[in-house]
């Protein structure tokens, strides 16, 4: 019943946040700066992670290919079809959940804790729509984010494969465009904004209605990842179903 309470606050809380809007003027400022803090400050994370990421494909594939007649491009093909389909939007996404929600669960926590929400409602202020609406629209910018970690994992999977001697420069960019399916990137990024929406609501949901002090505006942050976590995992599982199926 716990479990329902939550899944019914949570949808009053996306209902709310997008009732009585604050003024532009001030909204502004606010989007810029979320987009500042959970996009950019992300990049280098995102792109130190894809590069390895598409390097360990790579190589794993190339060591796996122990047959002779199998060609060495399938190396490029693998390592296309998953940093694309899965690597880049979801495993990223869930390392984002880590950075990302733990920031946006800990700063709405810490304000609930030191009672400035309260001051904001007391001064008339939808604290819902002035703390999670930009949040909401920065992350709309995650796919350009997601954009980049393809790009620089399959570069990661090209230097790996090529600088390794385990197959020539020709035969990878054979196998990157062999077969390839221009909806795989839809679909890519179709689960990417749905990620984007969870990332940013999910973790601001734990830190706004949390209880207590200190400490458990750190608990609050662990529980927020597991469950974006969770739900990351679940919705991948179904639009992989209901897009690729």
């Amino acid at each position: 019943m716990n479990y329902l309470a939550s899944v019914g606050s949570y949808a009053i809380m996306i209902r709310e946040v997008f009732k009585k809007p604050t003024k532009w003027r001030i909204m502004k400022s606010l989007i810029f700066k979320e987009i500042d803090e959970l996009i950019f400050s992300s990049l280098g994370i995102i792109i130190f992670i894809s590069f390895f990421i598409g390097a360990v494909v790579a190589i794993q594939t190339a060591l796996n290919l122990t047959n002779p007649l199998i060609p060495r491009n399938l190396i490029g093909f693998a390592t296309r079809q998953s940093v694309i389909l899965e690597f880049a939007p979801t495993f990223v996404s869930i390392i984002m959940a880590g950075k990302v929600g733990s920031y946006i669960t800990s700063s709405i926590g810490t304000m609930r804790v030191t009672e400035q929400i309260d001051a904001l409602e007391v001064m008339g202020v939808n604290s819902l729509n002035y703390l999670v609406f930009p949040k909401i629209i920065a992350m709309l910018f995650y796919p350009f984010a997601i954009a980049i970690s393809m790009y620089v994992g399959i570069f990661g999977g090209w230097m790996a494969g090529v600088f390794g001697g385990f197959l020539t420069s020709e035969d990878f960019i054979t196998g990157l465009q062999s077969d390839f399916v221009p909806f795989h990137i839809a679909y890519a990024f179709v689960k990417t904004l749905i990620f984007a929406f969870v990332i940013a609501t999910v973790p601001s949901f734990h830190g706004f209605y949390m209880k207590g002090g200190a400490l458990e505006v750190g608990k609050a942050s662990t529980t927020s990842f597991v469950w974006t976590s969770v739900v990351i995992i679940i919705l991948n599982y179904i639009l992989t179903q209901l897009l690729l199926g």
